[in-house]
C-alpha cells in the first residue's frame, strides 16, 4: 500500500471544486455502435465521504482546502497505525507461545484510498443539510451490530446487512451473512473492499454487474410494461433509458423483506413501496457520478439523493463468491444447538460457554 501523495491530491481537489458542474455540462461522451453514451467498462465507486453530514459542520457543503489537506494527513496515519497494527497480529500468529486471533479481513483486502474524491462532506446532496430526511411516523429503525457479536433483539425481516437478532434460524442474520444483499445493492453504497462495477450495453440492454456479490442486474432500454405488481424481487424491477449522456434506471417491485434504506448495521422501513432512481452521468473522460434517489412517501417524509463519483478503471472483475452463507450460517445455528443442548436444569446457560453471550460483549 503506498502512502497518499497529499500535496497532488489536495491540489486536484481544490482545482476540482469550483469547476466540476461546468466541466460535466461541457464533456460529451463517445458514442456506442447504436448511438448511446458509452458507458461501459469496470468502475470503481470506492468513498471515504461519510453518508451524512457531520453535525459540527452544518450547513458546510463542502471541505476547505487546509481540511482536505488534514483529512488526508490524518488518514494516511491512520493507514500507516493500522498497518502496524496488523504486522503485530501476524507475528503473534507465527508465534506458537504468543497465538493470538487472526482478526477479520485484512488491509490487503481493503479499499483505503478514493480514486475520486468529490470533497463534499457528506454523500447526502438532498437534502441540502446532508441528512437522511424526516421519517414518517410509525417507520421502525431496525439497529444490529455489524461485528456479530451482539445480538440485538427484534423481529424478522432482517432488514440491515451485518449481524442479527437471533440464532434460531437463517432468517435472524443480517442479509450479507446470508449472502443475499450487500453494499453493491441496489442502490450502490461503497463498502470496505469489492466496490467495483461492469457495465456492458448493447442496442436494447444496459448490464450492471456488482463485484459484490457478483449480481448481474439486466436494465431493458426498451418500454416495457413492469412485472405484476405481486412479484416483489430482491433488486427490482428496473427499466432504463438515456436523457442526454445521462443513463436513467429506475427500480420498483422491490421486496418488503429488504429496507427502503438499508445499510450495514440500520435499516430505515421497508422497500415495498419505494421507487429507487439511479442516474450515470459522464463528466469527463473515465469519470462518471452515480446519484441515486429514494422516493419512498411510505418511509420518508422527503426524497433521499446520494451522490458519489466514479472512476473507470484497466482491471478485470473476478467472480466474488461469497463463502459466509455456505459456511458461516451453518455453523453460526450449530453453533446455538449446541448451546441448546447445554442448557442447565434451571434453564440458565453458563457464560463461559457462550462466545456470543450478551453479557461479554458489548456493540
Amino acid at each position: 500500500m503506498h502512502p497518499l501523495p497529499c500535496f497532488n491530491y489536495v491540489f486536484a481537489l481544490v482545482s476540482w471544486l469550483p469547476l466540476t458542474s461546468l466541466h460535466a455540462q461541457d464533456y460529451v461522451s463517445p458514442r456506442t455502435e447504436y448511438g448511446h453514451p458509452d458507458l461501459r467498462g469496470v468502475w470503481n465507486f470506492s468513498s471515504q465521504t461519510p453518508l451524512e453530514r457531520p453535525d459540527r459542520l452544518a450547513d458546510q457543503e463542502f471541505f476547505t482546502a487546509a481540511e482536505i489537506a488534514d483529512i488526508l494527513e490524518r488518514r494516511e496515519a491512520s493507514t500507516t497505525a493500522s498497518m502496524e497494527r496488523e504486522a503485530t497480529v501476524a507475528a503473534q500468529v507465527l508465534s506458537t507461545s504468543n497465538a493470538s486471533s487472526v482478526g477479520s479481513v485484512n488491509n490487503f483486502w481493503m479499499d483505503r484510498t478514493t480514486l475520486d474524491e468529490n470533497g463534499r462532506t457528506s454523500l447526502i446532496v438532498h437534502p441540502r443539510n446532508g441528512k437522511l430526511p424526516e421519517l414518517q411516523g410509525g417507520i421502525v429503525v431496525q439497529l444490529g451490530d455489524e461485528s456479530g457479536i451482539t445480538e440485538i433483539p427484534g423481529t424478522r425481516p432482517v432488514r440491515y446487512t451485518h449481524g442479527g437478532i437471533g440464532r434460531d434460524g437463517p432468517e435472524d442474520r443480517g442479509l450479507s451473512e446470508r449472502c443475499i444483499i450487500f453494499n453493491s445493492g441496489p442502490p450502490l453504497m461503497s463498502g470496505p473492499y469489492n466496490n467495483l462495477i461492469q457495465i456492458f450495453q448493447n442496442r436494447d440492454h444496459v448490464v450492471i454487474l456488482a463485484e459484490m456479490g457478483f449480481d448481474a442486474r439486466i436494465v431493458p432500454l426498451q418500454k416495457s410494461d413492469l412485472v405484476d405488481a405481486a412479484i416483489t424481487m430482491w433488486s427490482g424491477d428496473s427499466r432504463g433509458y438515456f436523457e442526454d449522456d445521462t443513463l436513467v434506471v429506475e427500480s420498483r417491485n422491490f421486496t418488503d423483506k429488504i429496507a427502503s434504506l438499508g445499510l450495514r448495521q440500520e435499516a430505515y422501513g421497508s422497500a415495498k413501496d419505494r421507487l429507487l432512481i439511479e442516474r450515470f452521468t459522464p463528466t469527463a473522460a473515465g469519470k462518471l457520478n452515480y446519484e441515486f434517489t429514494i422516493d419512498d412517501p411510505a418511509t420518508f417524509k422527503d426524497r433521499l439523493t446520494v451522490l458519489m463519483p466514479m472512476t473507470r478503471i484497466d482491471s478485470q472483475l473476478y467472480e466474488y463468491a461469497c463463502h459466509a452463507g455456505n459456511y458461516a450460517i451453518g455453523n453460526i445455528l450449530k453453533g446455538a444447538r449446541a448451546d441448546d443442548a447445554e442448557v442447565t436444569d434451571s434453564g440458565q446457560q453458563s457464560s463461559e460457554q457462550l462466545p456470543y453471550n450478551n453479557a461479554n460483549f458489548t456493540s
